[in-house]
């Protein structure tokens, strides 16, 4: 189905919307979420060892939320009633700006990804021999992996175009806010002062404009 999706994306960024499947731009967003996951699992061959790490039950809530915030954007089933109501028209310019979104943030948290090299974990983890990043992403951003991520679940509810997509959003945003304080707090009894001048310098998502 993505493949004709893509065979199809000539004509629908020309504006015809003839035939429109209202999950064409969600289908085509899928493939920036899996070149996100190819990457991930490569990245993840390569880690220094683990020093501490919060516990599993903690662990197994935030995992258990996201696949919830995820499969309720992807996961056609739950277009029914009014989680499939549309909140955004049937508009390819619309779907296509969705996608960019998507891609942008994918990129963007491969690019952060990238420059925490073997520091990363899917869990809140202090690593052996643990840094602090202040490169990249991570000059202004304290947690651009996550920026990222929401920015792509924003440009893929975009291109959903459904409620069940901003709900989607609220879980994950969430999810992740939470998670980024417990690593702050990690990070703060690891680093210090060190981490108290990164905070003045950075914001938590978003560049720190002063």
């Amino acid at each position: 189905m993505v493949i004709n999706h893509i065979l199809l994306l000539p004509m629908l960024v020309g504006g015809s919307n003839r035939g429109y499947d209202p999950y064409l731009w969600l289908h085509l967003s899928t493939l920036a979420w899996i070149v996100f996951l190819i990457y991930w699992i490569v990245s993840a061959r390569k880690l220094k060892s683990v020093k501490q790490r919060e516990p599993r039950g903690e662990r197994l809530v935030q995992v258990i939320v996201m696949v919830g915030a995820y499969s309720l954007m992807f996961n056609e089933f739950f277009g029914r009633g009014w989680l499939g109501t549309r909140f955004l028209p049937e508009w390819s310019p619309i779907g296509a700006t969705g996608l960019a979104v998507t891609v942008l943030g994918v990129a963007i948290a491969i690019w952060a990804r990238w420059h925490l090299g073997e520091n990363w974990s899917i869990a809140v983890t202090l690593k052996e021999g643990h840094e602090l990043i202040r490169s990249g992403p991570y000059r202004r951003i304290r947690h651009p992996i996550y920026t990222g991520m929401l920015l792509a679940t924003g440009g893929t509810a975009v291109a959903l175009g459904e409620f069940r997509g901003l709900i989607a959003c609220a879980i994950a945003a969430t999810n992740l806010y939470l998670k980024a304080k417990k690593e702050e707090r990690f990070l703060a009894v690891e680093f210090g002062e060190a981490f108290d001048e990164h905070t003045l310098h950075t914001g938590m998502f978003l560049p720190k404009l002063t």
